[in-house]
């Protein structure tokens, strides 16, 4: 029996350890590289054949916005993708956007979130999560009322005449210049004197701290090797990102939390004739608010839909419900920090491509100008009426 075992007995080295355990490494590669991708199969979605580790990645390398029309050319308005090992759904269907966004909204409130937002955009509204989300937005809500935001007009109007006397000069001067790099110093100044409290010219001072850290923002990206192990590998390298030094992430984070810190220490000296009516003064005004605002009134789409009958689901609603602590300091700076992502190269790119369409249509600049000319026209025929009879 012994010299049965023993005939048996392997005879176990470094070499043939080093070997063995590379071949199950290589296994579990294999096997983790495509394991994620069999959901949405089993959901019977059609989708592009995805690649090990990265998904679908390739298939978005020519823009998202042409990719997202050739899925839905190629797979249909339900279809699916992945993006490393993330599952994402595509819907295209107009009743199942109603059911998404109306029927069972309160199921659909939380964002998707990486894991590696920057501290301030991850305390704004487009990152807070279930009940947090719920309170906040809406203590929000009265800072979006009409009221409220006509309050800001003056404010947008200043930044507007800061562009129009740029403009006026390049326009005497009969140099080329580049209107887009106009709009966006244009945009920085109403997203620095709305948001942030911070009255700046960044035409004429690109240095300006506040200027140069926009700029910094929207200039972080990730390198190409980095997304890719993010994206196939991101139950490491996410936690493994957010605990690593970054000194760019960090200085962001705290010029901006150091920015609104100094505008509220100021505001709560002010009395409240003196503080600005800005959008910063509005949420400063919200974050004590109780307002019980629950998630049913959140659903924008409802009145869009309103009139082809589409109800929502009363079971699915939730009760409203107060704040359970007020807004903090990361939280109002998120909230501003919504006004720069929207604004900085949104409005920016809009505004150029409008501009260029105008230019190269002559006619409907025409058309625009005596709409405007009719509509301030009309504009001062009230404002005058109004002072002679008050």
């Amino acid at each position: 029996m012994m010299e049965a075992l023993g005939f048996l007995k392997l005879d176990v080295n470094g070499p043939m350890v080093t070997v063995a355990l590379s071949v199950a490494l290589l296994a579990l590669l294999k096997w983790y590289s495509t394991s994620a991708f069999s959901r949405l199969e089993k959901l019977g979605l059609r989708h592009p054949k995805p690649s090990p580790f990265i998904g679908n990645l390739m298939f978005f390398r020519q823009g998202f916005w042409e990719s997202q029309m050739e899925l839905r050319k190629l797979y249909g308005p339900l279809c699916g993708y992945y993006l490393g090992r993330r599952m994402f759904i595509v819907i295209s269907e107009p009743d199942m956007i109603k059911q998404v966004l109306v029927e069972n909204f309160s199921n659909f409130t939380n964002r998707m979130a990486s894991g590696l937002e920057f501290k301030s955009v991850a305390d704004s509204v487009l990152f807070l999560r279930d009940k947090r989300w719920e309170e906040v937005r809406g203590a929000l809500m009265s800072a979006f009322s009409p009221e409220k935001l006509n309050e800001m007009t003056p404010l947008i109007s200043q930044a507007c005449d800061l562009l129009l006397a740029h403009l006026k000069r390049y326009a005497e001067s009969g140099d080329a210049f580049d209107i887009q790099r106009c709009y966006c110093n244009y945009t920085t100044d109403v997203v620095a004197s709305v948001a942030f409290g911070t009255p700046v010219d960044s035409q004429r001072a690109p240095e300006d701290p506040f200027v140069k850290h926009c700029k910094r923002f929207f200039e972080f990206c990730i390198p190409r090797p980095i997304l890719v192990l993010l994206l196939s590998f991101p139950s490491i390298m996410v936690p493994l990102a957010r605990i690593l030094p970054n000194k760019n992430r960090d200085e962001l984070n705290g010029f901006f939390n150091k920015l609104i810190r100094n505008v509220i220490a100021l505001r709560d000296q002010q009395t409240a004739e003196e503080r600005r009516r800005d959008f910063l003064q509005m949420v400063l005004d919200a974050r004590h608010s109780a307002s019980p605002v629950g998630v049913q009134d959140f659903d924008i789409v409802r009145d869009v839909f309103s009139s082809t009958g589409c109800k929502p689901n009363p079971s699915r609603q939730h009760r409203p419900r107060p704040m359970a602590r007020p807004l903090t300091v990361d939280e109002i700076v998120g909230q501003a920090f919504i006004f720069l992502i929207a604004g900085y190269e949104i409005v920016t790119n809009t505004l150029s491509f409008a501009t260029y369409l105008l230019a190269t249509n002559p006619a409907c600049q025409e058309k625009l100008l005596r709409e405007v000319d009719l509509f301030k026209e009309k504009h001062d025929k009230r404002t005058f009426c109004a002072g002679y009879f008050s």
